[in-house]
């Protein structure tokens, strides 16, 4: 397979990636957080500790931004800053206990409607899927 083609097929699957996160994650967000608040607590969650700067670049987000969400998070006990054991100047973000509450319950219906689309893999499917994510995320994305 070509390189043109493999894009091709890449764009595809992210676009696929997108479609799926936004079936899996609809409603999802508790009504006391915006979409974008979600969108970094759920950084946060698979990514801690992780700098303000590392949000910033990952969300695609202006570093004001990013300070202003984090603030109003922190406001709600969701999350906690923490600095740099062997640089003071540097701050990582944790989720606080209420955060990992909030965010478990999140994925936990994420978990389920996840388990409904694997409900009819048999055993070699879903070694297979777990398989290729593997391979991707060694070959492709770290």
């Amino acid at each position: 397979m070509g390189r043109e083609t493999l894009f091709k097929k890449m764009i595809a699957f992210i676009t696929s990636i997108h479609q799926v996160k936004h079936e899996l994650t609809k409603d999802a967000k508790p009504g006391s957080i915006t979409q974008g608040q979600y969108n970094i607590l759920e950084l946060i969650t698979v990514n801690q500790p992780i700098s303000p700067s590392e949000i910033s670049d990952c969300l695609n987000l202006s570093k004001s931004n990013t300070s202003r969400e984090l603030s109003k998070l922190s406001e709600k006990n969701l999350i906690y800053k923490g600095n740099d054991v062997k640089d003071q100047r540097k701050q990582f973000i944790h989720l606080s206990i209420e955060g990992e509450c909030l965010m478990n319950e999140a994925f936990e219906l994420i978990k389920s409607r996840f388990s409904h689309r694997l409900k009819h893999l048999s055993k070699a499917d879903l070694d297979e899927i777990e398989q290729a994510m593997q391979t991707l995320n060694e070959k492709l994305l770290k």
